[in-house]
C-alpha cells in the first residue's frame, strides 16, 4: 500500500531538448525558412535595421578593407625557404671482397691518388674531395648478408674485388645480386698477383 502511495507523489524530469549539434542546426533551417516565408522579418538585427551597421569613419572602413586584403595576400604568399644545399652529397664507393684480397690496400691507393697524403689504416668511412663539385666517400663492405644489403642501399658504385688464385665464390654473388635489386653499378676488379 505504501509503494502504491509513493508513485502518486513521484515527480518526473522535464524533457530537455538539445542545445548543440545536427538536429538542432536542422530546427533552426526549418524555423529561419518558416520565418522567411511568413515575412516575419526574421531576428537578424543587421537586417532590421541595416544603418546601424553601418560605418561611422569611411576612412576607417577603407583602412580595414586594405588591411584585410593585405592579410588574404600575405597568406597566398607565404615565403618558401629554400631548402637546397650548396654542395651534392657525396659519390658513395662501396670496396667489396673476401678477407686479404686487398680492400684496405685500394682505398688506401685511391686515397693517395687524389689527395697525394698516405692514409696508415681505413677505419670507417672516408670522404675526399675529388673535384670543386665532386666529393667521393670510400666504404669498405663488411663481409656478412646484412652489412652488404644495407651498404648496397647507400651505395652509388661498388668495387667488388676477386681472389684470382682461389676464383668467384658463391658468397660474393650476394652483394652483386643485393646491388642489382636496388639499380646500383657494379664493376669487378681481379686480384691475379697471387
Amino acid at each position: 500500500m505504501a509503494a502504491d502511495g509513493a508513485s502518486h507523489d513521484q515527480s518526473h524530469k522535464a524533457h530537455r531538448s538539445r542545445q548543440a549539434g545536427p538536429s538542432v542546426k536542422k530546427k533552426s533551417k526549418a524555423d529561419k525558412r518558416k520565418k522567411g516565408k511568413g515575412g516575419g522579418g526574421g531576428d537578424d538585427p543587421q537586417r532590421q535595421n541595416p544603418k546601424a551597421f553601418a560605418f561611422n569613419s569611411s576612412v576607417k572602413a577603407k583602412r580595414l578593407q586594405s588591411r584585410a586584403v593585405e592579410k588574404e595576400q600575405r597568406r597566398l604568399h607565404v615565403p618558401t625557404i629554400d631548402r637546397s644545399y650548396s654542395e651534392p652529397p657525396p659519390y658513395v664507393v662501396l670496396v667489396h671482397g673476401p678477407p686479404k684480397v686487398g680492400k684496405s690496400l685500394l682505398i688506401k691507393s685511391l686515397v693517395k691518388h687524389y689527395t697525394k697524403h698516405n692514409l696508415p689504416d681505413v677505419r670507417g668511412p672516408i670522404t675526399i674531395v675529388s673535384g670543386k663539385q665532386r666529393r667521393l666517400q670510400f666504404v669498405e663492405c663488411p663481409n656478412d648478408i646484412n652489412g652488404m644489403i644495407d651498404a648496397a642501399k647507400f651505395a652509388d658504385l661498388a668495387l667488388l674485388l676477386i681472389d684470382g688464385s682461389y676464383g668467384f665464390e658463391m658468397v660474393r654473388c650476394w652483394i652483386y645480386t643485393c646491388l642489382l635489386f636496388s639499380d646500383k653499378k657494379a664493376c669487378c676488379v681481379d686480384d691475379r698477383s697471387r
